[in-house]
């Protein structure tokens, strides 16, 4: 057996409101599958189908992971608004982090590591720190969501970081579902 994985800060639920009202903001752009406001996070890697009798020394490794960087619990500002790869052909609308990217980055950076050396794929591009806040399935609603993009500059909220999730994502016909596999704190 396998789970698709994943490792990720969680926002906490009373953060889903505001997220929720920001979605509000780019519902009248057509082609935008927006992610549930509850299950929000920042991936800091993804994994993908991982066998069970890997997951003990994942667990290990991660652990390691996160007391590498010397990270204590920190506080992330969450706000402004990006797409990737850019304006012109948009794939993802996220908003990013204004305070707390040092350390999700330091973070990152430690479970890469760690991870590419139990040979998981290296990731193909530059951290970014986000939250994905939909997915463009056509563009249809584009150039909406660019002049959002340019003319808001939105704050979400702020919350304390005390843990790294592995979590599994279960592909449903409603969306992923997101279930928390194993806690790391920091300390």
């Amino acid at each position: 057996m396998s789970k698709r994985l994943f490792v990720s800060v969680d926002l906490p639920d009373d953060l889903a409101e505001p997220v929720a009202d920001l979605q509000d903001e780019f519902s009248d752009a057509s082609g935008l599958k927006f992610t549930d406001p509850e299950q929000v996070h920042v991936t800091l890697k993804f994994l993908g189908d991982v066998d069970d009798d890997r997951l003990p020394t994942l667990g290990d490794e991660l652990a390691a992971a996160v007391d590498d960087p010397n990270v204590d619990p920190f506080t992330v500002r969450y706000g402004g608004l990006g797409v990737f790869p850019d304006l012109d052909y948009i794939n993802v609308v996220w908003f990013g982090v204004e305070t707390g990217g040092e350390e999700l980055t330091r973070l990152h950076e430690a479970i890469e590591d760690r991870t590419t050396a139990m040979g998981f794929d290296a990731e193909s591009h530059e951290f970014t720190p986000h939250v994905t806040l939909a997915r463009m399935e056509h563009a249809g609603g584009k150039e909406h969501v660019q002049d959002i993009v340019r003319d808001r500059d939105p704050t979400i909220g702020e919350c304390r970081v005390e843990e790294v999730r592995l979590t599994e994502s279960t592909l449903t016909s409603d969306g992923p579902v997101y279930s928390t596999v194993e806690r790391f704190p920091l300390e």
